[in-house]
């Protein structure tokens, strides 16, 4: 690592913590004594107000109510950060509205030359979703759900919420702990325990009509949830060998909770495995048609039939 990398990544690591010593310096950055004690009094030098303390559990921390001076980004951490600005802002993300401001900040760091980079880039990479005769464009349909930021500022808070899904114009509310919040085939769902049937279930946050803290004293502990949930745990009953080509087009698409291992150092092969509830009619069509997606470089070792009944359907449907 350079020494203008080492400083910065230096500088963050001591921001982010209440108190430090040279030792552990050492060890973080692996570096001689000596260069941790200069790079210590050259962080100094900037501003950064560490005050020493003496004895056997001697070290440094920063000065309360005090702040760090400005993280200084190298040509490539500008670059990369730009880039990953264009590659998502035509998705539905929560606070886009925000992005734009936060984009002229960034740049407003950076240098001429910089920023005629960016500029640069700007005209010439086209990302799938953009509009290539105006990418700046926002379009409606770019906005997440409203719902979808007042869920996050509350389960930044506290997991356990009481939502309310409009069903059929019938509101019915779920006390659950929520597990994940995730983007999947442009919808944002949320992976949450009902804390009264005891069960996992997935809740669109287009359908949710109110979130709300849900009361304390009828909450069951994170420790009990997860062990409810390591005794309900679904047996593989998908099994598949995938080739290079199916690997590149599970690349291209696959289910959140679907995973592969490779099964050789050159990542040419793969073993999938994974569980299909067949009760479900739309998770049993889904992976029906995802799995004639992956196309014919895969083999079943295990596979259940209603899932070859549904490929035996599809397949019959577009050659009779």
């Amino acid at each position: 690592m350079k020494k203008v990398e080492r400083i910065n990544t230096m500088m963050r690591y001591i921001n982010n913590r209440a108190h430090f010593t040279i030792s552990e310096l050492m060890r973080e950055f692996n570096i001689s004594r000596s260069t941790a004690i200069r790079d210590i009094r050259e962080i100094e030098a900037m501003g950064v107000p560490l005050v020493a303390e003496v004895g056997r559990d001697g070290g440094y921390f920063v000065m309360h109510n005090s702040l760090l001076p400005v993280v200084r980004f190298t040509d490539n951490e500008v670059k990369a950060l730009f880039i990953a600005f264009m590659a998502t802002r035509n998705q539905q993300l929560p606070y886009l509205k925000s992005r734009q401001s936060l984009a002229e900040k960034l740049l407003g760091l950076i240098s001429e030359n910089q920023q005629d980079d960016l500029v640069l880039l700007n005209q010439i990479l086209l990302f799938e979703g953009t509009n290539p005769n105006n990418p700046d464009l926002l379009d409606l349909s770019d906005l997440p759900h409203p719902m979808l930021e007042k869920v996050i500022q509350i389960l930044l808070l506290d997991r356990y919420l009481l939502i309310t899904i409009k069903e059929e114009e019938v509101a019915k509310s779920y006390p659950i702990y929520l597990l994940h919040l995730y983007h999947e085939k442009g919808l944002w769902l949320i992976e949450g325990f009902d804390l009264k049937e005891e069960k996992k279930y997935i809740f669109p946050v287009d359908h949710i009509s109110d979130v709300r803290p849900y009361e304390a004293r009828k909450r069951l502990s994170k420790k009990k949830i997860l062990e409810k949930l390591s005794k309900q745990e679904e047996v593989i009953n998908l099994i598949l060998e995938l080739g290079p080509n199916s690997i590149a087009q599970f690349k291209k698409y696959h289910p959140l909770k679907v995973s592969i291992s490779y099964t050789n150092p050159y990542q040419t092969t793969a073993i999938l495995k994974t569980f299909i509830d067949v009760n479900k009619p739309e998770e049993l069509t889904e992976m029906t048609n995802w799995l004639l997606f992956l196309g014919e470089d895969i083999k079943f070792r295990e596979v259940p039939k209603e899932v070859l009944e549904g490929l035996q359907e599809r397949i019959y449907l577009y050659c009779p």
